[in-house]
């Protein structure tokens, strides 16, 4: 079984006789994983990671706007509606994506692709403070523009899976430590309807689908199983949400990915709590709806030398 066949196994609740394995390891790492295994490839080629997280293709803001944004300049939600966002079906703009795939799949490779959502690529607009003040303010105008986001991110997503992409990825932060950034009645309406019109999409197109949302996301959790998704990135302990809970109620309706906490396990120089955290995730979810991976990107005060300790132990427990 190549790692593909294993990650989809994996993640329609199939049994199989070893735990996937990946990690976000590149944004604040590269230079030091590079001068120990001489590329970032490198490094996912030893530990034989399972799945491969790519980013890019074009975007929807228009330049004008782009130059609005490094000048710090406020945009309103009239201004939003008032443009016309970049076009998802000029197909050269997904050229670096085609070669990820090309790079990912030599390798058998599951490729999931990073998209955006209807909250967090709109903070970059708006900027987070005015973005959730206009969602009090203006919802009439905010609907239209998550309106208009999700049609275009439908799109984008459409276009990804025809060139050969495994699972869209849709990051849109919705959570706080302790609760959601926006109200539950906010999310049911201004949110949730926008997500399903993206992945009604991406299911016509029988691609899985999974959300990236730090912090706490309890309270919206029967809204992603509504919407449909099959995987949730990183079901984050540190932010309350136990795993306990995921097993109880949650483990016969999606996957998780994560496992290892940047926040408080990874990073610290304390070996023997990070053994005993990675031993103990693995107790609890090895054999279930589970990928391993980080919770977030590997921090930069992460030694070389911690991150080859975790991944050692990883992988040992992962084919064990």
């Amino acid at each position: 079984m190549n790692s593909t066949e294993l990650v989809k196994k994996v993640l329609k609740g199939e049994k199989t006789d070893r735990t996937p394995i990946y990690g976000w390891v590149s944004a604040n790492l590269t230079e030091q994983i590079s001068e120990r295994f001489g590329s970032v490839a490198n490094f996912e080629d030893y530990y034989e990671f399972d799945l491969a997280h790519l980013f890019g293709g074009p975007g929807h803001v228009p330049d004008y706007m782009l130059g609005m944004i490094n000048n710090k300049e406020t945009i309103t939600p009239e201004m939003v509606l008032d443009s016309t966002y970049n076009d998802p079906n000029n197909m050269s703009d997904y050229d670096d994506i085609v070669a990820q795939l090309k790079h990912h799949k030599a390798r058998d490779r599951f490729c999931y692709l990073q998209t955006n959502g209807i909250f967090e690529c709109l903070n970059y607009v708006f900027g987070i403070e005015n973005h959730l003040m206009y969602m009090a303010l203006y919802p009439d105008e905010m609907k239209e523009i998550y309106k208009r986001q999700a049609m275009w991110n439908r799109q984008f997503a459409l276009n990804a899976i025809e060139i050969g992409v495994d699972m869209i990825h849709i990051s849109d932060d919705w959570g706080a430590q302790n609760a959601l950034l926006f109200s539950p009645k906010m999310s049911g309406e201004m949110i949730v309807p926008n997500h399903k019109i993206i992945a009604d999409g991406v299911k016509s197109k029988n691609c899985f689908l999974s959300l990236h949302s730090d912090g706490c996301i309890v309270s919206a959790l029967d809204s992603i199983c509504d919407i449909g998704y099959d995987v949730i990135h990183p079901w984050q302990e540190s932010a309350g949400m136990s795993y306990e809970l995921y097993l109880e109620k949650h483990s016969d309706k999606f996957g998780i990915m994560g496992g290892l906490c940047v926040q408080t396990t990874l990073g610290f120089g304390n070996y023997e709590k990070l053994e005993h955290e990675i031993k103990r995730v693995f107790s609890l979810l090895k054999g279930k709806r589970w990928l391993f991976c980080t919770t977030h990107f590997v921090q930069d005060h992460c030694s070389i030398d911690e991150l080859v300790f975790a991944y050692d132990l990883v992988r040992k427990l992962a084919n064990g």
